[in-house]
């Protein structure tokens, strides 16, 4: 399997609906209610946006056709904790979450996405400001080593948790700072999103789950 780089850039002018971007908000469908879940309390809060990718953009990359070839595929995560905001305890950790820890959403069309905000403007309090995706098959630089089909090279044993073992990390995001963000995996480490074969065959992506691994 062929990784796929993302390589970060500040963008020249305002990115139009559904093009690939890192940070600042996301495009979903109009009326569309922005996403997100239930901490070990009961008390609703928004997913944070990660990131989103125009499958256009990358389907000259993905060499195993890995992905639908259109449309966009959004991600959301529970990395409050990551980006300094301490106030909760319900955070990804180093073994495979469960299935409310991120988010990922497949639009099959980038036609009637409209920007939209998070309902909350208490957590989190700061939203990064947007950068721009393109896509390669070399590591990214300045900004870290982010990456679609990641091998595990951060992982210290042969295979992921039962019954998780032969999941594929559909996207892995690498610790890294900018304007106004610092995220911090533990040490360094990555937060990688992983997904079963058979699921992403399908491009079925309602069963994502994640884990966070540091050196």
């Amino acid at each position: 399997m062929t990784p796929v780089y993302l390589d970060l850039s500040i963008p020249a002018g305002e990115m139009k609906p559904g093009s690939s971007r890192f940070w600042g908000k996301p495009d979903i469908p109009c009326g569309m209610r922005y996403p997100s879940y239930k901490d070990s309390s009961g008390e609703e809060h928004p997913y944070f946006f990660v990131c989103q990718i125009n499958l256009a953009d990358v389907s000259v990359y993905d060499v195993g056709n890995m992905l639908p070839h259109e449309g966009v595929l959004s991600f959301f995560a529970r990395i409050d904790h990551y980006l300094g905001y301490y106030d909760t305890d319900d955070f990804i950790g180093g073994s495979v979450s469960g299935p409310d820890a991120v988010k990922v959403l497949y639009f099959p069309s980038d036609a009637n996405l409209a920007e939209t905000g998070s309902p909350s403007e208490s957590r989190p309090a700061y939203i990064p400001r947007a950068l721009k995706i393109s896509f390669s098959h070399s590591p990214a630089s300045p900004f870290g080593g982010h990456a679609l089909f990641a091998p595990p090279t951060h992982r210290q044993w042969e295979t992921w948790d039962p019954p998780f073992e032969d999941n594929i990390i559909l996207l892995e995001i690498d610790s890294f700072s900018g304007d106004g963000f610092d995220l911090r995996f533990m040490d360094e480490g990555v937060l990688d999103l992983l997904v079963s074969p058979s699921d992403l065959g399908r491009h079925c992506f309602s069963d994502v789950r994640a884990i966070v691994l540091s050196s």
